[in-house]
C-alpha cells in the first residue's frame, strides 16, 4: 500500500529524532564523564553541556562522510553507547547502493563502490524500452537522484516493475496475478512493498520499493533538545468523512508512539474548513499543565466530529498557514533563544484543493523566514509535510507548501489510510534508545520476535530427563527464571539459553536465591515448596542491544520510573507497586514456549492476578495440589506470591510445562513491566489434544511476587552490580 510505505520515509524524518532517550544502561556513578577516548577519526564532536551529567555529544564528518557513530550521552559518570576499546570511532565515506541491478540493459562505469558525486549512465539492449533516468549521481545521503531505469517489453499486461539500486529480484512474468518479490543486500534495509501483484489495471500493487543504507536514515537528538509539531487535518467537504476519521486516529498513534520514549514534544492540533478550529494550541501546551494531559488532547479530538465544522465547509488552506504563523510568533515573543534552538514540525492532512482565502504560499514563505532568518544552515530547523488523501490529489496544488532539501520527499499522496499505524514501530531509528527497557513492536508480521525481543527459551541437559523453563531477559547480560528449573549438579555448560535467531547464548554462571529451598517444609506436610523460586543466569558476553534482543523493566528501578513517566521525586517501589498492582484484578499476561521458526511464543497467556477479596479463596485452592498437607493454605502461598486463575470472575490461560520461570508482566503506558516469575500450579490440565486450556474452578497458578523486599535485596545485589553488561539502577 502507497500510503503504508511513504509514511516509512516521514517516518525516519520525523519520529527518528524522537528517539534518543535515555537507554537503560546506567551506572550507579554520578557527576562528570571522562574527556578521554571521544575523538572520532576524521571528524570531530560537539557537547551540549560539556562533560557534566547529562551532555549530549554529537559527531561530525565533513560532507561526503558519515560518523560510524552517531551520538552519545553522558549519564551517571559513563558515555553510552559504550565503543568498541579497539575500534576508534571514525568517518566513513557515503556509498550509494550497487546500481548494476539493470536487467536487458547496461550500467556504465564498473566500480566496487559508488562513492557521493560519483554518476552513472544507463542503455537498454536492442528491442527493449527505456524508461527511467538515464544519467543518476549518488547524493550525499547514499541515495541516487532520479528514478529507477528500466528496460522494459511492450508485450507485458503490467510494464517492467524495475530493480532498485542494491536489491534483487524474484519473478520475470509481468501478467495478470504475477507476482514479484525483493530483497536488499544483507547490509541495506528495505523500505517499499517486499511483493508486488500485476493488477487488472495493468498497475503494480504497494509501491516501488528502496534500498537504504542505515547510516543514511539515523537522526538523533539530544533528549533535552526543544522539538513543537503543528499536526492539521482537513475537515472540508472535500475530504470525506472516514478519511476524516482515520486521520484522527493516526495523529492519536504517533502521539503515543512518541509518548513511549523519554522526550516530550510539544504539539498544537488544528482542525480546518473555511475556519481553524484549535484542538490543542502551542502555548497553552506549553503552559497549562492539564493541557498536557494525553488523554485529554485524545479526548478532544474524539469529541471533534466531522459535522462539528457546521455550514462553512469550503477548503482556506491560508487561513490553517497563517494560524500556525500565529502561533509561532507568539512562541518567539515568548523566548526567543528557546524559539532559536527548538525543531518546528508541520504537518498537513489535506488534499491541496483550496477554494478560498488566496494561495497559501505566502504564509508559508513567512513560516520559513520566521524559521530560518534567511540562514541557510538553519533550514534543517523546519520540516514541512503534506499528506495528500485521495485520489484527486495533484503534486502542482502542493507545491511551495512542503519543504524542499536535497530532494527528500515531504509531500505524500495516500490513495487512503487504512493501516497506516501499524508501520511506526518499523520507522524508528533506536540507535541510542534500543536499551530502553519494555518496548515491544507488535504490528511486524514478518519479524514477530519485535515483540518479545526480551523473551528466552532456558534447556538443562541432564540424564535421563533435563528441564525446560522460560526466562526474560533483565539486563543486557542477565536472565531471569526460576531456581527450581535448576537440580544440584547442573554445570553452566549444561544450560543453553536461546533468545533470537542464531547460536545460543553462552552460561557464565547460575545463581540461585539464597533462600530457595524446596524441601524447607516437608516436616509441615509441603511436598515441595516454592518461595523464593528465582534464579539469575549471567551470560559469559552482554547481548548486543537492537529491536530483537531488549531487556523487559523490572519495577523499584530508574529505569522502570522512566518507563511509567514518574519524575525523580515520585521513583519509590510503593509507587511503581501502586500504578501497577493496586486494582483487586490486575490484567496481565506470560507466554508459552517459543516457536523455533521464530523466536516469539505460540500462545500468550492472558490472566488476571487476584488480590484483596479475591486473595484468599486463591490461595485456599492450594491446599488442592497433590503432596500439599496442610490446614493453612497461607503455609504454602505466603504473600511472596501472586495467584491467578480459577474461575471468578473469570477464567484464565493457564501454565503448562515448560513455562516455568517466565516473566508474569504488565502492560502500562506502552511498556511492558514484569511483576512477577511464574513459578506452580495446583493442577497441570495441559495435554497434546488441548494445549491452551483455560483454568477450572479451584485450578490456580502462582507466580513469585518481584515487588517482594527479599527478592528485591537479590536483584540489588546482582543485577545492581553487573559487571558484564549494564547494571540497573535500584531504589
Amino acid at each position: 500500500m502507497e500510503c503504508k510505505q511513504w509514511l516509512i520515509c516521514l517516518m525516519l524524518a520525523m519520529i527518528c529524532p524522537l528517539c534518543a532517550g535515555a537507554p537503560s544502561s546506567m551506572s550507579k556513578r554520578n557527576g562528570s564523564c571522562p574527556e578521554g577516548n571521544l575523538n572520532m577519526t576524521g571528524g570531530s564532536f560537539v557537547l551540549s553541556k560539556g562533560y557534566s551529567d547529562g551532555s549530549f555529544l554529537k559527531y561530525i564528518c565533513p560532507d561526503g562522510y558519515y560518523p560510524s557513530v552517531q551520538s552519545r550521552r553522558c549519564q551517571y559518570g559513563l558515555w553510552t553507547p559504550k565503543t568498541s576499546t579497539r575500534k576508534t570511532p571514525e568517518c566513513k565515506k557515503v556509498t550509494c547502493p550497487n546500481p548494476r541491478v539493470l536487467e536487458n540493459g547496461e550500467v556504465t562505469p564498473y566500480k566496487n563502490r559508488y562513492y557521493v558525486n560519483d554518476t552513472t549512465t544507463y542503455s537498454c539492449h536492442s528491442d527493449y524500452k527505456f524508461r527511467g533516468s538515464a544519467v543518476r549521481v549518488c547524493k550525499p545521503n547514499g541515495k541516487w537522484n532520479g528514478s529507477t531505469p528500466i528496460c522494459g517489453r511492450d508485450s507485458d499486461h503490467c510494464p517492467d516493475p524495475g530493480i532498485p539500486p542494491g536489491s534483487s529480484r524474484t519473478g520475470h512474468m509481468f501478467n495478470i496475478d504475477d507476482k514479484v518479490t525483493y530483497r536488499c543486500d544483507s547490509t541495506l534495509t528495505l523500505i517499499g512493498s517486499k511483493e508486488r501483484v500485476c493488477q487488472d489495471s495493468g498497475q503494480w500493487s504497494g509501491t516501488e520499493p528502496q534500498c537504504y543504507d542505515q547510516h543514511g536514515k539515523k537522526i538523533t537528538l539530544d533528549q533535552g533538545g526543544k522539538l513543537d509539531i503543528y499536526i492539521a487535518v482537513d475537515a472540508s467537504d472535500s475530504i470525506d468523512e472516514e478519511d476524516f476519521n482515520k486521520a484522527k486516529n493516526i495523529i492519536k498513534k504517533l502521539i503515543e508512539q512518541i509518548s513511549y520514549y523519554q522526550v516530550s514534544p510539544n504539539y498544537e492540533i488544528l482542525m480546518f474548513a473555511t475556519d481553524v478550529t484549535p484542538i490543542i494550541s502551542m502555548r497553552d501546551f506549553k503552559s497549562n499543565e492539564g493541557a498536557r494531559n494525553l488523554l485529554q488532547v485524545f479526548e478532544n479530538l474524539d469529541n471533534f466530529n466531522y459535522d462539528d465544522k457546521g455550514d462553512r465547509t469550503g477548503t482556506n488552506i491560508a487561513k490553517l498557514y497563517s494560524a500556525i504563523l500565529g502561533s509561532m510568533k507568539i512562541e518567539e515573543l515568548n523566548n526567543t533563544s528557546s524559539f532559536l534552538e527548538t525543531q518546528h514540525i508541520i504537518i498537513v492532512f489535506t488534499d491541496g484543493q483550496a477554494n478560498m482565502g488566496g494561495s497559501p504560499i505566502p504564509k508559508v514563505n513567512q513560516i520559513k523566514h520566521l524559521v530560518t532568518k534567511n540562514d541557510p544552515m538553519r533550514e534543517k530547523k523546519l520540516d514541512l509535510y503534506v499528506f495528500g488523501v485521495g485520489d484527486d490529489v495533484n503534486k502542482e496544488d502542493i507545491n511551495g507548501m512542503v519543504s524542499e532539501r536535497d530532494q527528500e520527499k515531504y509531500f505524500f499522496k495516500l490513495p487512503n489510510l487504512d493501516e497506516v499505524q501499524k508501520t511506526f514501530d518499523s520507522m524508528i531509528d533506536e540507535s541510542t534508545s534500543v536499551g530502553l527497557c519494555g518496548i515491544h513492536q507488535d504490528y511486524d508480521k514478518e519479524n514477530k520476535r519485535r515483540a518479545y525481543p526480551w523473551l528466552a527459551q532456558i534447556n538443562v541437559a541432564r540424564s535421563p530427563q533435563g528441564s525446560n523453563c522460560m526466562g526474560s531477559l533483565v539486563t543486557s547480560s542477565y536472565i531471569l527464571t526460576a531456581a527450581h528449573c535448576f537440580k544440584e549438579g547442573d554445570t553452566p555448560e549444561k544450560i543453553t539459553v536461546n533468545l533470537e535467531k542464531g547460536p545460543a547464548a553462552k552460561v557464565k554462571k547460575y545463581i540461585l536465591h539464597p533462600k530457595y529451598n524446596i524441601t524447607a517444609k516437608q516436616h509441615m506436610g509441603i511436598k515441595e515448596y516454592y518461595e523464593f523460586d528465582v534464579a539469575l543466569i549471567q551470560l559469559k558476553k552482554a547481548v548486543k542491544m537492537s529491536v530483537n534482543m531488549r531487556p523487559i523493566c523490572v519495577p523499584c528501578t530508574k529505569e522502570t520510573n522512566g518507563a511509567l513517566k514518574l519524575s525523580d521525586s515520585e521513583g519509590t517501589c510503593r509507587k511503581h507497586e501502586e500504578l501497577l498492582m493496586s486494582n483487586e484484578l490486575v490484567e496481565a499476561a506470560f507466554t508459552s514456549q517459543m516457536e523455533p521458526t521464530t523466536d516469539a511464543p505460540r500462545k500468550i497467556r492472558n490472566i488476571t492476578i487476584k488480590r484483596g477479596k479475591y486473595w484468599d479463596a486463591c490461595v485456599d485452592d492450594a491446599k488442592k495440589a497433590e503432596g500439599i498437607n496442610v490446614t493453612n493454605a497461607k503455609d504454602v502461598v505466603t504473600d511472596s506470591f501472586l495467584c491467578s486463575g480459577g474461575t471468578e470472575p473469570k477464567t484464565d490461560n493457564v501454565a503448562c510445562k515448560g513455562e516455568s520461570g517466565g516473566a508474569t508482566y504488565v502492560n502500562k503506558k506502552g511498556r511492558l513491566i514484569q511483576v512477577g516469575v511464574v513459578s506452580w500450579g495446583v493442577k497441570d490440565l495441559c495435554t497434546k489434544a488441548k494445549p491452551d486450556p483455560l483454568s477450572q474452578a479451584g485450578t490456580r497458578d502462582y507466580h513469585i511476587n518481584l515487588f517482594s523486599e527479599k527478592i528485591q535485596s537479590f536483584f540489588k545485589e546482582h543485577l545492581g552490580n553487573d559487571t558484564i553488561g549494564h547494571p540497573l539502577s535500584f531504589f
